[in-house]
């Protein structure tokens, strides 16, 4: 049986072999799937956009060197469940909690990715950030109050397929995800 400690200390190369789509490196340290999204990281064009393909809008907040978001990608993203229930039904931007590239906010302000995520309150990788399907009055509101939820931190597999699950069936507009986990027996 293969440990979590022996996956995360695992070359990416011996990794890889589990999916056909597994994550890869990219130049700046961080490991991101080939089906996220590229942007030209205008957040209210990228919600538009998911929203246009019947799909909703999140963020994935990465640090290079996090163990927590190489174990997100190598261990959550490589379960064939995980992946194709989030990818038929997300867009995902990954963002650098540190990084320097020039992000347009909802409300028009551009500012680099490390200011974005201080604007937002992002402390913690992985985050997930999760928007709703139109950015329609959503300029005026205080940053934090644009998402409809976020995860903050590893989710075990089964949780984080679970967290997905929440926003797509819309759940979130019933409960907290404590609840909805309840009712999914976890």
């Amino acid at each position: 049986m293969i440990s979590r400690r022996a996956i995360l200390a695992a070359p990416t190369a011996v990794v890889v072999g589990f999916s056909a789509r597994a994550a890869t490196m990219t130049d700046d340290g961080l490991y991101t799937q080939p089906w996220f999204v590229e942007s030209f990281l205008v957040v209210a064009e990228d919600i538009a956009a998911a929203t246009e393909k019947g799909k909703r809008f999140a963020i994935m907040w990465e640090l290079r060197g996090c163990p927590y978001c190489r174990e997100t990608h190598l261990v959550n993203f490589t379960r064939p469940d995980i992946e194709s229930y989030v990818r038929e039904r997300f867009d995902i931007l990954q963002l650098n909690i540190q990084g320097a590239r020039e992000v347009t906010d909802i409300d028009g302000e551009r500012l680099s990715e490390r200011n974005f995520a201080a604007k937002y309150a992002i402390r913690f990788t992985p985050t997930f950030q999760f928007f709703p399907e139109s950015v329609e009055g959503l300029a005026p509101r205080a940053p934090m109050r644009r998402e409809v939820t976020r995860a903050q931190g590893y989710l075990r597999p089964d949780h984080f397929l679970s967290m997905f699950r929440y926003v797509a069936e819309k759940a979130y507009e019933r409960g907290s995800l404590r609840d909805f986990l309840r009712t999914q027996g976890g």
